[in-house]
């Protein structure tokens, strides 16, 4: 937000916050603490080209919107060391928003990064729809709360200043965490904490610096927390130590949600070494013991009668049959020309680095939890009534994950952990093993999506898209228990996902009258918001059509994505990736370039992609593995407005080529008699050394709306679309199953009856 200027109408009405001024607090509190004051709607948008839904309103807009009434809750703290804590109401998995937040506070308050500390808050109900991490929407809801508060803090360290040094704040400077005089006289904002703290909570007006003052926001910085994580020092919810927490794992059904018959071996799993509970719960059989090493030990060795789970029988096969009678018509054939494809995206997985996990102490009168939550506040909310406690007497502490992919949105071994301690009365280190997650973790819905485009001579005159999926739990809601409950109602359910559909597709070309639906169907699978939700499979459909289009009009891919484009934006970014790409360049026969193109949430991205096909590339020996085609090389051109940490987002474009090409190529789970084959990572094909581009360009496009964007999901949904549209290039033949590879079977499944795999013992032999 730029500008000072208040309208007659601003200046009128206090509660009205001008482009640049806002208001906030001072808080009662021994050291300086503050908060900002945001209740203003956001600003209406005028010239809007058509009636396209999210350049009204997306989803994002709605979360911002719905987040703000609680922004003053959140606070900035100064410390008599001369540090400042913040206490960030969003989850750190890996993308970069505590080093991000750190920046906004230190751009206003003139501190160091390195002397912001920024944790993670515990959950707060208090918040409402403020303590929710999705929908790439962190640094644009809290964008400027968190700069207002930083803004309001410092002007108190220069009034304290001015009356410790005898001179007026005009004549004041702040650098560096130190406030210095025209005398040359200085004092650190530790020694003014208490001096500048309130006694009441007072109400105050602050003014936000004008970008063209920024030093520290939009320059590139390395990671607060990187050395932490390549050091190991880095504390991870399996690393916390919390009194007589012991190491906890389950034994869990062949079959996906399959129930516990019986156990035919309680007393001899109890009596193995290090062992100190067997108990049933309402997912398996759960094992409390002195190592991990043990708890596996003990759950291959248990003999479980199971009942029939929620998918039992089930195959990829009967799942496209049902997806296929849920399809929603694309209406009559039109009378002009058209082009048409449906294509199917099968289950993948939503198993991030660190499996699922979670600590819990749960005594008759209170509950402690320690877990990985982007949504803390439902997860409080239910375990107290799972538990029967007052909300105040259950706390919920959030830490650091190691990945997500919108895995963590749900909170399945909380509530486990939870379930197990109550059971037996002491505190729980619940792990889930890698095959756990595979096989009864959280999964991306199977889905189909039909797309057609009908045009007459260079007009496109109609899109449509049908896109039909097992449906997606979206039972985390907006963050809070209210919307969660809808999400789980028999109707609330199918509306909360056409909503959440409606809101975060757009279309980007100027393609006549358009619709999107969705229809979901198939509740028996444990499915999740993995990472960029529906966007990848419905824009790689739309974009693999595009193609389709451009060929039948007899125009370039990259020419056709460009003249329909909107704006100039949008084509900024195509253009950039083609001339860096060197779009149209000549290329070996089997080779090909594919370009694509998404928006969402304020943002705009670009991907070209190369891909090899040649025999040579797509047979060449892999262990255990199908070596398929190889993406040889991909640029990235994207525009967030306004990137706080351009080496951060760069970053983020890089998982979501990876992500991209998993999707297109390799990644995905295959579905057999109710259960997944996949039991671990050595044959759940993420992308591998043999696809990751030899070449790769990411371009952070110069600052255009002035404000951040949504960029943590941005790059999935295009990477994926451009390296489908390369491998339709270098084949000959447009791909209507995605990953393309995943007909191929290349591993011998490992038995589901122990539900845990035998530990490897020959990775060294396999060194080259």
């Amino acid at each position: 937000m730029t500008g000072t200027d208040h309208t007659a109408q601003q200046e009128a009405d206090p509660h009205s916050v001008g482009r640049r001024r806002f208001l906030g607090y001072v808080l009662a509190a021994p050291t300086l603490m503050a908060a900002a004051e945001l209740v203003a709607a956001p600003e209406a948008q005028a010239d809007i080209p058509s009636p396209e839904v999210t350049e009204l309103v997306d989803l994002n807009d709605v979360m911002t919107v719905a987040a703000l009434p609680t922004s003053g809750l959140i606070t900035v703290e100064v410390n008599h060391d001369g540090t400042v804590s913040f206490a960030l109401p969003r989850a750190e998995v890996g993308q970069g928003i505590t080093t991000s937040t750190a920046m906004l506070i230190a751009e206003e308050l003139d501190v160091p990064v390195e002397r912001i500390q920024v944790t993670l808050a515990d959950a707060r109900p208090e918040l409402l729809f403020n303590q929710l991490t999705g929908a790439s929407n962190t640094t644009i809801s809290t964008y400027t709360p968190v700069r207002v508060a930083a803004a309001i803090a410092r002007g108190r360290l220069l009034e304290a200043a001015a009356s410790r040094l005898g001179a007026p704040v005009s004549e004041l400077t702040l650098k560096a965490g130190v406030v210095t005089g025209p005398s040359g006289r200085s004092v650190g904002i530790g020694a003014l904490s208490a001096q500048a703290a309130g006694v009441r909570t007072q109400r105050v007006a602050v003014a936000l610096k004008p970008r063209e003052e920024f030093t520290v926001i939009g320059k590139p910085h390395s990671r607060v927390d990187a050395l932490a994580a390549v050091t190991g020092r880095k504390t991870f919810a399996m690393d916390l130590t919390v009194p007589d927490a012991q190491p906890t794992m389950v034994c869990r059904p062949p079959t996906i949600n399959g129930k516990v018959g019986s156990v035919a071996n309680l007393t001899e799993v109890r009596g193995m070494p290090g062992v100190t509970d067997v108990v049933t719960i309402s997912t398996g059989v759960a094992v409390r013991a002195r190592t991990f090493g043990q708890c596996i030990d003990a759950v291959r060795a248990l003999r479980v009668s199971w009942k029939p789970g929620s998918a039992e029988g089930k195959s990829d096969e009967t799942v496209l049959k049902e997806l296929q009678a849920a399809e929603l018509p694309l209406g009559l054939p039109p009378l002009t020309p058209s082009v048409e494809g449906k294509f199917t995206f099968y289950f993948r997985s939503n198993s991030a680095l660190e499996t699922n996990c979670a600590v819990a102490d749960v005594r008759p009168d209170r509950a402690e939890i320690w877990s990985s939550l982007k949504a803390p506040i439902v997860a409080k909310e239910a375990i107290a009534a799972k538990l029967g406690l007052p909300l105040g007497a259950v706390t919920v502490h959030v830490t650091e994950g190691g990945g997500s992919f919108g895995r963590k949105l749900f909170f399945d071994a909380a509530l486990e952990a939870v379930e197990i301690s109550r059971k037996i009365g002491k505190p729980v280190k619940l792990m889930w093993h890698r095959a756990d997650d595979s096989r009864q973790g959280r999964a991306h819905p199977m889905a189909t999506s039909r797309v057609r485009i009908a045009y007459l001579g260079n007009t496109v005159l109609s899109y449509k898209q049908r896109h039909t999926s097992v449906a997606t739990d979206l039972s985390h809601g907006l963050g809070e228990i209210f919307t969660a409950l809808a999400a789980k109602l028999p109707v609330g359910d199918i509306g909360f996902s056409e909503t959440f559909f409606q809101l975060s597709q757009s279309m980007p070309y100027n393609f006549g009258a358009n619709s999107r639906l969705l229809s979901e169907t198939d509740k028996s699978f444990n499915t999740g918001s993995m990472r960029n939700v529906y966007s990848p499979d419905a824009t790689c459909a739309r974009e693999l059509v595009v193609d389709q289009l451009a060929e039948k009009m007899g125009k370039d891919p990259f020419r056709i994505r460009r003249d329909f484009l909107r704006d100039d934006r949008s084509r900024a970014v195509l253009e950039k990736v083609a001339e860096v790409g060197q779009w149209g360049r000549t290329m070996p026969a089997g080779t090909a370039q594919g370009i694509a193109f998404h928006s969402e949430y304020h943002a705009v991205s670009a991907v070209l992609a190369e891909i090899d096909c040649r025999p040579e590339t797509v047979e060449r020996p892999i262990r255990n593995g199908v070596a398929g085609p190889r993406v040889t090389r991909v640029v990235v051109a994207v525009d967030v407005g306004l990137a706080v940490n351009p080496r951060g987002l760069e970053a983020q474009m890089m998982g979501c080529v990876m992500d991209g090409i998993a999707l297109t190529l390799t990644s995905s789970l295959h579905l057999r008699d109710g259960h997944f084959l996949e039991a671990s990572w050595d044959n759940y094909f993420y992308t591998r050394q043999w696809n990751t581009p030899p070449e790769m360009d990411i371009i952070v496009m110069p600052t255009t709306t002035g404000k951040p964007g949504g960029a943590g999901e941005l790059g999935v949904a295009a990477s994926m679309a451009a390296v489908a549209c390369a491998y339709g290039r270098a084949t000959g033949t447009m791909p209507t199953s995605f990953p393309v590879n995943h007909g191929t079977l290349s591993f011998d499944p490992k038995p589901t009856v122990p539900p845990i795999p035998e530990s490897p013992t020959d990775g060294l032999g396999h060194v080259r």
